[in-house]
């Protein structure tokens, strides 16, 4: 497995959780992360917590303008582009009958064609290292969760895009990959306004008991599927589910 020493990682939705952990774990390795993000005080938080590998880029995915911008600054950063990370996202639930048209199309530019965009812009760079795209898909995708029909939906695009791109890719040397994480704290639901930390919090930890090994995940865990994927040479079309086990259907409770 290729180390990721030297790597230059392209990371959107770098503000918080996943993808905020991602930049750590990985600068942490030796990489040089560029994060991105809406919020310019949140992502630059980040990178000074990361240290000096990391850069914090200030961008939204859904702005092709930004988009540019953002992978241009990664490949300075880096000499170029060996993995791009598409993990911004958007949260939009609630029950079909009460759902609005703008508004899903709006989580679907967000959490869909935005990735897809940026990885068509992104492939230049890639083709020159034989880099990799990985999406962040979710166990929404395999534990059926009334209400959340229009995030699952997402992520149900993004792993069947995993490997569509993996076929379409492969003979210019790009590989493409997913992690589907379980129960992870992040701050998806907040940004949406859905609630506030401590009731997000809750909620998460009760369901705990619902995987196979007690607990839910962290964003750590997360990330390590990342520096997998990356370093793995032969693994291309991989939907990686780190989980705990809650795809599982199991119960400790």
């Amino acid at each position: 497995m290729k180390s990721i020493l030297g790597m230059s990682i392209l990371i959107t939705g770098g503000g918080s959780g996943i993808g905020a952990g991602a930049a750590e774990h990985l600068a942490g390795l030796g990489a040089r992360v560029t994060i991105t993000g809406r919020r310019a005080e949140r992502v630059q938080a980040v990178a000074e917590r990361s240290g000096d590998r990391c850069q914090a880029v200030a961008g939204d995915v859904t702005v092709a303008e930004d988009r540019t911008a953002m992978i241009e600054a990664a490949v300075e950063h880096g000499g170029g582009l060996d993995a791009l990370i598409s993990n911004a996202a958007n949260m939009y639930r609630g029950p079909v009958e009460d759902l609005e048209e703008q508004a899903l199309l709006d989580v679907f530019h967000t959490n869909v064609v935005a990735g897809m965009m940026l990885v068509g812009s992104a492939l230049p760079h890639l083709r020159e290292r034989r880099g990799c795209v990985l999406f962040v898909g979710s166990v929404h995708t395999q534990r059926a969760f009334p209400g959340v029909a229009p995030y699952a939906a997402t992520k149900g695009a993004l792993e069947a895009l995993t490997g569509v791109l993996a076929a379409e890719l492969g003979p210019q040397g790009v590989r493409v990959g997913c992690v589907r994480p379980g129960a992870v704290f992040t701050e998806i639901n907040q940004r949406a306004g859905l609630m506030g930390d401590d009731e997000a919090r809750a909620r998460l930890e009760g369901l705990g008991p619902a995987h196979a090994l007690g607990r839910i995940g962290t964003v750590t865990e997360i990330a390590e599927a990342f520096e997998y994927l990356i370093g793995a040479e032969w693994a291309t079309g991989s939907v990686l589910t780190i989980d705990g086990g809650l795809s599982l259907g199991v119960t400790n409770a």
